[in-house]
């Protein structure tokens, strides 16, 4: 049996340009978030991490913490690297022989289970050490990473994310479409603008 794969969700943002939690906007008869630790867990096959940062407790106690794994980066303030390194270290701790993640936000309302999937059917078919997803000429979440850049990842530091990972080693990335994921919500215009 293939080992696991982690889909590490990042919600550890204060949302300052919304002025609320994002993670908690009501949406799909859920949160944005539940909606996307949903679609995650739905996924064959994989096991879920949810990155916490600001209003962790208020985040935490909307999170059923049986059937996925919460984990708190007290250093969310420092930037997404931070995130990304909490959320890998806590995986590497779970599960060393992990071989592959896949990093999502909690923010992009589009996405949905096949999204996961189609990363990890095109991962197990081209053997490239990166499948990212592909929308509005740039790649991005949800994006999947091997083993191998675990160590890159781990470097990151302050505003540094997993796009400088995926254009760093372009030749070792592949993409897979993902329609509407550009839109992420960051601010209440955006959340005014979702059809649900």
């Amino acid at each position: 049996m293939a080992s696991k794969i982690a889909i590490i969700i990042l919600a550890a943002g204060s949302s300052s340009r919304l002025g609320r939690p994002k993670q908690l906007l009501a949406y799909k008869n859920t949160t944005l978030l539940q909606n996307t630790i949903k679609e995650a867990s739905s996924v064959e096959n994989t096991f879920v991490i949810v990155v916490t940062g600001s209003n962790h407790d208020l985040i935490k106690t909307d999170l059923d913490s049986s059937k996925i794994k919460v984990t708190y980066n007290s250093n969310w303030e420092s930037g997404m690297s931070s995130s990304i390194n909490k959320g890998l270290s806590e995986l590497l701790l779970l599960y060393p022989d992990c071989e592959s993640c896949i990093f999502a936000v909690c923010d992009q309302p589009y996405v949905i289970s096949k999204i996961f999937e189609d990363l990890i059917a095109e991962y197990q078919k081209t053997n490239k050490g990166i499948i990212a997803s592909s929308y509005a000429e740039t790649l991005g979440t949800p994006v999947l990473f091997d083993k191998k850049y675990f160590s890159n990842l781990l470097k990151l530091e302050g505003q540094e994310g997993a796009k400088k990972i995926i254009n760093r080693f372009l030749d070792d990335a592949v993409s897979i479409p993902f329609e509407k994921g550009n839109i992420d919500i960051d601010t209440p215009e955006d959340y005014s603008d979702l059809i649900f």
